[in-house]
């Protein structure tokens, strides 16, 4: 049997090929008025992609150098933040505000949960300068509550600067950083957008950037002031990846594409294709009698399930490579064997989504999940994808339901 290697891991994600062609063909300088056009229309792109007012910032770097670069641009050792930390990448929040010297309060929640509001709200103090959060944790598959975090800083800490990390977020959940008042929303490139991991792009609120000026702790390359000066004249302050930069204006018209034109509407399109890519997921591996790690609040960008008891989710990420060559993810940390993560964010569809819970129900024959029976997962997922159509049927016909989805 033929294998054609899949990704279903939430990054790197299924490349773009229109952006993987706008890759090979980027051999121009950095420093010319090519480049200076592209540079300056993908900024602006990235703009409406976000969904934000606010200047956008793109980083040659990993998505943690974004979000390095949000501590080291808006603290001082010595301040006070908070972090709300449920997985991995909340824990990477405590370990980078720890290393520029501030000091971190915490509040937790069980891995696959999300945060008590209440808790969140104790948890302010008169001197909280920041507040660092995702918008999905993508190593539990959990999604935030963005909004009613940014809510609760508007009601009892008007001061305090919201930073959420949204780099699975992103084209993954219907996000409104200006309308929340969200000061920093951090995206990465191997993500939503569909192109490899190398670039990291923020979006800065006036008054992050009025907080830049008082913040004293080291920056050099990821100094986002420098970058902004520079970026108004279509440059970077350093050696950009221009190749990155070619494919994510590539991505970026291909998701305005997708909306004859309209890059707002297709990036709604994107996130409505992903929340449906997760629904049906969710209702499929359910149907094999597998149970959800994020039930309460399940993300669009990625999906977390524990394996059938006493098997190691080894098992299944293994067999769905060894057969399918389909990749997924295993937990990480001391959630491995845990846990398998599959993706739905950017290049993937409603096809990707049946081939993968085909391929799962292959897996699950042969690795004996109790119970099982051919056919369950993908009845789920059918029917699911028929209930998802016909909601977005009646949100077309109903502005306020659309307005309130987005």
């Amino acid at each position: 049997m033929i294998r054609k290697t899949r990704l279903f891991t939430p990054g790197p994600t299924p490349l773009l090929p229109a952006a993987q062609f706008a890759i090979a063909a980027a051999d121009i300088h950095h420093r010319t008025p090519e480049f200076r056009a592209l540079y300056q229309k993908v900024l602006a792109d990235l703009k409406v992609f976000v969904g934000t007012k606010n200047d956008v910032i793109v980083l040659a770097s990993s998505g943690t150098g974004a979000m390095e670069a949000s501590v080291s641009n808006l603290t001082s050792p010595g301040d006070r933040v908070l972090v709300l930390s449920a997985g991995k990448f909340g824990e990477r929040w405590v370990g980078l505000a720890k290393a520029f010297g501030c000091n971190v309060d915490v509040v937790s929640a069980p891995y696959g949960e999300t945060f008590d509001l209440e808790e969140v709200r104790k948890a302010l103090k008169s001197d909280t300068r920041v507040v660092f959060m995702q918008a999905t944790e993508t190593s539990t598959g959990a999604r935030h509550p963005v909004a009613a975090v940014a809510e609760l800083l508007r009601q009892n800490a008007k001061d305090t600067l919201l930073v959420v990390d949204a780099i699975t977020g992103l084209g993954t959940t219907h996000l409104d950083m200006d309308a929340w008042g969200v000061d920093v929303l951090i995206g990465g490139s191997q993500k939503a957008v569909m192109i490899p991991p190398g670039l990291a792009y923020l979006a800065v609120s006036k008054r992050a950037w009025e907080a830049m000026e008082k913040s004293r702790n080291p920056r050099y390359y990821f100094d986002l002031r420098k970058e902004r000066k520079n970026a108004a004249q279509g440059e970077s302050a350093y050696t950009p990846s221009v190749a990155l930069i070619a494919g994510l204006g590539a991505a970026l018209d291909y998701i305005a594409g997708q909306a004859g034109g309209d890059l707002a509407l297709g990036r709604a399109k994107l996130v409505n294709n992903a929340e449906t890519c997760a629904a049906m997921t969710r209702a499929g591996v359910q149907a094999l009698g597998l149970k959800l790690f994020a039930p309460s609040a399940p993300a669009g960008a990625v999906t977390a399930v524990e394996p059938p008891e006493g098997m190691d989710s080894g098992a299944i990420v293994k067999e769905m490579k060894s057969r399918f060559a389909a990749i997924i993810a295993n937990g990480q940390g001391e959630m491995k064997g845990k846990l398998f993560r599959i993706a739905h964010l950017g290049f993937f569809d409603y096809m990707d989504t049946i081939a993968f819970l085909g391929a799962l129900e292959q897996v699950a024959s042969a690795l004996k999940f109790p119970g099982f029976a051919f056919g369950r997962a993908l009845t789920a997922a059918q029917n699911e994808f028929v209930a998802c159509q016909q909601n977005a049927k009646a949100q077309a016909k109903s502005p306020a339901l659309a307005g309130a989805e987005r």
